[in-house]
């Protein structure tokens, strides 16, 4: 496919971003623009670097040995992918004519009438769910999270596998009332297989200083293990038993 898109980077051997050993191409543009992003040099669509979907296919294909015998495949992240809807949907078709598993890795800001065809062919979803609360979504991201509730659910709906990602920032998103809310929509989900709890962490400042742009929670403290020990046992106490912890 000569379908063009602009992509971030890659990587070749990832291991968190859904099952086995995972080739991860992160797109270049998001909609959102988060407090605590860890990838700020990701926002800007004109900032990648233009690729085909031949061209990644061609380098795909060298890995997949590795994806078979872990059960892995390719995950798609970003930035966020769904910003490059047609690139996007080209590309996911070209790795499930080689038997790949796909997945994206997505804020689940979207358009659901975009993303009906895409999804036929994805085999797993991770939505990051920045907050449960609108207002505050808004105050983090810079968007509402009506859409991506409305998504959640339509995930469900079409019972398309689902890890749910929650990044804990002390003070943001640990508000045990917010953690509760968070477990009472969950718990309206058929199609959710895992829920990672992720650790804040500000080493993306960096990345902020590189563009010469102010980091929005500079003194912010990293979260700990209490932090997390915190919102998973709100979460283990509504029967979410998938909760765990991980790197943001």
């Amino acid at each position: 496919m000569t379908t063009k898109g602009m992509i971030h980077s890659i990587e070749t051997f990832g291991t968190v971003d859904g099952p086995g050993i995972r080739y991860v191409i992160f797109f270049q543009g998001c909609p959102l623009r988060c407090q605590y992003c860890h990838n700020r040099d990701t926002w800007n669509i004109q900032d990648g670097k233009e690729v085909t979907v031949d061209e990644l296919i061609t380098d795909v294909k060298k890995y997949i040995p590795f994806m078979k015998s872990s059960g892995g495949g390719v995950t798609i992240s970003g930035g966020e992918p769904t910003l490059q809807i047609n690139f996007l949907k080209e590309l996911l078709k070209s790795l499930k004519t080689l038997g790949i598993h796909t997945c994206i890795d997505t804020s689940g800001f979207v358009h659901l009438s975009k993303m009906e065809d895409i999804l036929d062919y994805v085999d797993l979803v991770l939505l990051d769910l920045k907050h449960i609360n609108s207002e505050k979504h808004l105050h983090i991201t810079g968007v509402p999270n009506d859409k991506i509730l409305n998504f959640a659910k339509y995930l469900s709906d079409r019972n398309i596998p689902m890890w749910i990602r929650h990044v804990v920032v002390p003070t943001l998103t640990d508000d045990p009332q917010d953690v509760q809310d968070l477990a009472d929509f969950i718990n309206t989900l058929e199609n959710v297989k895992k829920v990672d709890l992720l650790p804040y962490h500000s080493m993306g400042k960096v990345k902020w200083k590189k563009l010469h742009q102010l980091y929005p929670l500079e003194d912010l403290r990293d979260a700990n293990d209490f932090d997390l020990q915190q919102v998973s046992s709100i979460l283990l106490k509504n029967g979410i038993h998938q909760a765990g912890s991980g790197a943001a």
